[in-house]
């Protein structure tokens, strides 16, 4: 079952190079940083799209292992790492998609004389033509 917050605790591994991040309880999420700053941020990201993608395949997603029960070796940190889904779903789910179309060369005229945003009208045409009702 999906939840809205997930937290999970990641292995921040310092070296010269930069910092790489672990998180043990999801295999393959293994994001990079230069800076804590910029690890923190992309563990975050990585966390939550990694975890949106397990949502939409219909992985079981595994309970996180408490950090307390992790032990760091030299030049490691354990983080944890919150996610909230609902903007991970959102921003996923809402984003914008280039379509190509071809209309009359006078529509376009016309529609351009009165600066008609041909994306909103679109957008609005399809909901309309689908039934779909979007309350703001």
């Amino acid at each position: 079952m999906s939840k809205d917050r997930y937290v999970y605790p990641a292995i921040f591994e310092y070296a010269e190079d930069g910092i790489s991040i672990e998180f043990p309880d999801l295999p393959g999420c293994l994001p990079c940083a230069q800076t804590t700053e910029e690890a923190l941020k992309n563990a975050k990201e990585a966390l939550g799209l990694h975890l949106y993608g397990m949502e939409r395949d219909k992985d079981d997603i595994p309970e996180p292992t408490p950090a307390n029960k992790l032990k760091a070796k030299k030049n490691q940190v354990i983080v944890l790492v919150e996610t909230w889904m609902p903007i991970i779903r959102d921003a996923i789910e809402n984003r914008a998609v280039k379509k190509t179309l071809t209309i009359p060369k006078w529509l376009n005229d016309v529609a351009e004389e009165n600066r008609i945003n041909f994306s909103h009208v679109l957008q609005e045409a399809l909901k309309s033509h689908l039934g779909i009702k979007v309350n703001r």
